[in-house]
């Protein structure tokens, strides 16, 4: 008489595994299953863990969920269902408190210079972008538009002289003179581009 069954992983499907460990308890049905996966459910946890000694002791975790949970589960793929329980269960625990890292408030960081220093770069931005506007106002009606058309409305010259009904080489000419005069302008008004 044997009190231990072996066996051969090959001998028996996924499906019949789970089946035979439903019909009896018998771990040898479970362990025979999940040795199939082990390196796999390794590598999902080292994944998430980033930590070989904390990955196995997982896997050791993994195997006592999986005897649980397969009864109280119909499995039909068990490659892709152990692989969707060990992710899940790395994933609980990275979020459980222990894992969560926690830093006290300080309410001065709130009123730090760096907003200070945001809030001064903003109004600056605000600031050029009116000179940008006045130096547009100075431009000949036909640049200003073909700037516009250009930069703004993202058109392309053909585009352009279809619009306005000017000659191609025109809108080349118009965009081309406003960019040096707009860039003119902006230099008097002290704004520089980045």
């Amino acid at each position: 008489m044997t009190f231990l069954k072996t066996i051969r992983p090959g001998d028996i499907s996924d499906k019949e595994l789970i089946s035979s460990y439903k019909a009896s308890n018998d771990l040898t049905y479970v362990s025979t299953l999940y040795q199939r996966y082990m390196e796999l459910v390794f590598g999902v946890c080292l994944k998430y863990f980033k930590d070989g000694e904390r990955s196995k002791d997982a896997v050791m975790d993994i195997y006592e969920e999986l005897c649980k949970k397969l009864k109280l589960h119909e499995v039909d793929n068990f490659k892709g269902w152990l692989q969707v329980l060990a992710r899940n269960y790395c994933l609980m625990q990275l979020r459980s408190p222990r894992n969560l890292k926690t830093t006290e408030f300080n309410a001065e960081f709130m009123q730090s210079s760096q907003i200070a220093h945001l809030e001064n770069g903003m109004l600056e931005k605000e600031e050029n972008f009116k000179k940008l506007e006045e130096c547009l106002g100075q431009l000949t009606v036909e640049q200003k538009q073909s700037i516009e058309l250009f930069f703004i409305q993202k058109k392309c010259y053909n585009e352009i002289a279809a619009i306005t009904g000017f000659d191609w080489s025109k809108v080349r000419s118009y965009i081309q003179n406003g960019k040096r005069n707009l860039k003119i302008c902006m230099e008097e008004k002290k704004v520089f581009s980045a």
